[in-house]
């Protein structure tokens, strides 16, 4: 069996990627990501039994979740990194078993192999193992809610905020995967998955907020200084927190990219001179933005993209990313920090920036920031002047048919206003779509980490309206979609209730016919369409 791989909305021909992936994974490191997934849920089997008779240590909930964060798409390519956790699941897994005394016939449970088999064991068990279309697809539909679950997760951790529930869910989760279950209880762990994701992304806006303050209004600048800099990319706080303390006093500014522009939004780093703003747009036109950068780039979390010659010696991975023979900074011992030191040393010898554009762009528009604009919010939604809210969070990507959201945003009514997460905003966000009484038109809630925000604000709002229902809000859904954190945020979205999303540029290759026609009858999914016929029909409710 060769590689398939159709977790991302890239999956060529709409099906799958067959050959290499899109994204440029190779087809050994695909099979290396399945068997991974495969140990993790042996890993989860033991772990189940020992969370029975309260033994279950939360690092090994920790640890299924970082496993699962290497596998999302774009995060780790480096096929030694895989080797070495698929290594570490299986000794964790063994381990496990001796201390509670466990025995199982289950080759899930069983399985060791030596590193040369890898590969191969990766393909006996890969997602086409499963040959019931509709089991696959509800399978698969989990185990990538769950990927994107684990980021934050992970995410949240790292600033020593954890919940032994998000664990118990991820194995309880891994294990319904290795069971004969009937279509509705699989349905309904699809449905949980998305009940735990509010939980997890409760806990990571906590975290966040707690750690740095709560996001402020925020104007960040988008030109460049004349000193050397370092270029941080990805979704990771704690090492931009980090890399901010070490640069501080040494002639090398710090500059944002992609997702972690709303690190630019929070107090904690707004004292830091050397913190000069943002450099470039989406991911994925990192390949000539890091080349011009000059500088050192940090890659904390997915979102990397195949390294090109013209940056391949001042890339650098932190985490769970990874990209072959890219320098890899370790993890932080406990209590310690990590080391930023060979990234700063390369900066001093680099040429500043070179500017590829000027100006500024507002955000930090997150729930509590939002929540202090309520007043303005409902006087301005009760006289009518604004007349509709479209989320229009998510994920960017290179398809040309993305243009879609950039239109929208500047064909949708004067009355309404964007609230928005994630790197979709690289569509419109600088765009000049004006204010309604003072609220700007596009409210950036900051990264796809940040989805709770639009999730917390629409139920406050639900709140002061005296609302029964939270589909009676004057909101709409338009959301992109590209990886699994995107997969996680929907099913969180339908664990409230909501209904109507619209989801493009194409609906995922991993929905069934009937899989998707549950969801389509359930929850009124539906594909995007034309610009204006979507937005008659948002303005209209519908």
């Amino acid at each position: 069996m060769s590689m398939f791989c159709f977790q991302c909305q890239e999956a060529a021909k709409g099906t799958g990627c067959t050959v290499v992936g899109v994204c440029g994974k190779k087809e050994d490191t695909a099979q290396l990501q399945d068997l991974l997934v495969y140990t993790l849920k042996g890993l989860s089997v033991v772990a189940d039994e020992a969370k029975k008779q309260g033994k279950l240590d939360k690092s090994i909930g920790l640890f299924i979740a970082q496993g699962l964060f290497a596998t999302i798409t774009n995060a780790n390519f480096d096929n030694d990194r895989f080797v070495e956790l698929i290594n570490e699941s299986i000794s964790k897994r063994d381990g496990l078993k001796t201390a509670i005394g466990f025995s199982s016939d289950a080759d899930v449970v069983n399985w060791n192999g030596a590193e040369a088999d890898f590969v191969a064991k990766g393909a006996e068990v890969g997602v086409l193992s499963q040959v019931n279309e509709d089991v696959r697809s509800l399978r698969e539909l989990l185990v990538y809610g769950l990927k994107g679950m684990a980021a934050y997760t992970d995410h949240a951790a790292m600033l020593g905020f954890e919940k032994s529930e998000v664990y118990d869910f991820m194995v309880d989760a891994l294990v319904s995967t290795t069971q004969d279950l009937s279509v509705d209880e699989m349905v309904g762990m699809v449905l949980k998955c998305g009940e735990t994701a509010v939980t997890a992304m409760a806990l990571l806006d906590e975290a966040n907020t707690t750690t740095y303050g709560n996001p402020e209004i925020t104007e960040v600048n988008i030109g460049v200084s004349n000193k050397p800099g370092i270029l941080i990319s990805g979704h990771d706080l704690k090492d931009m927190e980090e890399l901010l303390k070490q640069t501080e006093g040494t002639g090398v500014d710090v500059y944002t990219h992609c997702e972690m522009l709303p690190a630019n939004y929070y107090p904690a780093f707004k004292k830091y001179d050397h913190f000069v703003g943002n450099y470039g747009n989406a991911w994925y036109d990192q390949g000539k933005e890091f080349a011009s950068f000059n500088g050192p780039i940090l890659m904390t979390t997915n979102c990397i993209t195949p390294v090109q010659d013209a940056y391949k010696e001042r890339i650098y991975t932190t985490g769970m990313a990874g990209w072959p023979g890219a320098a890899h900074i370790g993890d932080r011992a406990e209590g310690g920090s990590k080391d930023f030191s060979a990234l700063i040393e390369q900066a001093k010898t680099c040429e500043p920036p070179t500017e590829i554009e000027t100006g500024k762009i507002v955000g930090g528009f997150a729930h509590a920031q939002v929540m202090a604009l309520a007043d303005k919010v409902v006087a301005a939604v009760k006289s009518g002047d604004l007349k509709r809210f479209v989320v229009m969070a998510g994920c960017d990507g290179r398809h040309k048919t993305r243009s879609y959201y950039t239109e929208v945003a500047e064909e949708l009514p004067k009355d309404t206003v964007i609230l928005t997460a994630g790197c979709a905003k690289f569509r419109y966000n600088k765009l000049d779509l004006g204010d309604i009484g003072g609220i700007p038109r596009i409210l950036d809630a900051g990264q796809c980490n940040d989805s709770y925000s639009l999730a917390y604000i629409a139920l406050q709002l639900k709140e002061v309206f005296e609302l029964d229902d939270i589909n009676d809000l004057p909101i709409s859904y338009d959301i992109a979609w590209y990886e699994q954190k995107a997969v996680i945020v929907l099913l969180a979205l339908l664990s409230l209730g909501v209904k109507g999303i619209r989801l493009g540029p194409t609906l995922p290759a991993f929905l069934s016919p009937n899989v998707a026609k549950v969801l389509v009858d359930n929850f009124n999914i539906k594909a995007i369409g034309d610009v204006q016929g979507d937005i008659e029909a948002m303005m209209a409710g519908n």
